[in-house]
């Protein structure tokens, strides 16, 4: 049996961190990307190699396009060396960041900025590596249940993340013929550095997530991660075009 590598955008850090180890834990190799803190990366490639798996860490902006040809070289020359493959199995459109900001005060540098890394980075990277990625592969993208819910000051991420869920179902239609399934995984509130932290750090939006969600607390990075590890096992290869929402029911 062929040993599963995958890539995962964003893997330095937050909710990629933990997909990467729990992927690993599932006896999966990861090439991992950082944008800036290549130490945070070797970190987490260091915890991999201690799990028995083998891991790389590229880096790699997701909002320049320009870019992407030569990543998808650095790609493919990680799997000749490591791997001795050409090809890889799973890719995680993990990175990103989050603005917040009320309709009225959204910018156009905050909005571009969102477009290029949110909707464009993903469309093209993927483009990218589409032919690194082997036939009977999986791909998943990470939106948001800010696409299901509306909270003000998230107006234009989660217009971002609403295009993600289509070229997820485009992707699966297109990419159909070569057994290539496309998902899509909707995290809830997690308590990450993301968006500065908010979630974690701030007790009072902490407590009302909390308070409108079934399971009662807010999520954590094991939540997301497991769900990121059992889309991509063996056993749900069937499941495609579909958005998952991980956020232990918020806003029922």
């Amino acid at each position: 049996m062929t040993q599963k590598i995958a890539i995962i955008t964003g893997g330095s850090r937050g909710l990629g961190k933990n997909a990467a180890l729990k992927l690993a834990a599932q006896g999966v190799d990861i090439i991992l990307t950082y944008q800036s803190k290549q130490s945070d990366a070797l970190a987490v490639v260091a915890e991999i190699e201690a799990l028995g798996r083998k891991a790389v860490a590229l880096q790699l902006d997701v909002g320049k396009v320009s870019s992407f040809a030569e990543f998808s070289n650095q790609v493919h020359a990680a799997l000749n060396q490591t791997w001795q493959r050409q090809h890889f199995d799973f890719l995680v459109n993990n990175a990103g960041i989050g603005i917040h900001a009320t309709f009225a005060e959204t910018s156009e540098a905050q909005f571009d900025q969102l477009v290029n890394i949110q909707f464009k980075g993903v469309f093209f990277l993927t483009q990218a590596l589409l032919p690194l990625i082997a036939d009977h592969g999986r791909i998943l993208n990470v939106s948001t249940g800010l696409t299901r819910f509306a909270l003000p000051g998230y107006v234009a991420y989660a217009s971002m993340k609403g295009a993600i869920e289509v070229l997820t179902k485009y992707l699966a239609k297109e990419l159909g013929p070569r057994g290539i399934s496309v998902n899509v995984i909707a995290p809830g509130a997690i308590e990450t550095d993301f968006g500065g932290g908010a979630v974690r750090d701030n007790q009072q939006l902490n407590q009302f997530v909390a308070s409108q969600t079934a399971l009662g607390r807010v999520g954590l990075p094991d939540d997301i991660g497991g769900v990121i590890a059992s889309l991509l096992s063996d056993g749900s290869g069937w499941i495609n075009a579909q958005r998952i929402e991980a956020s232990g029911g918020m806003f029922l």
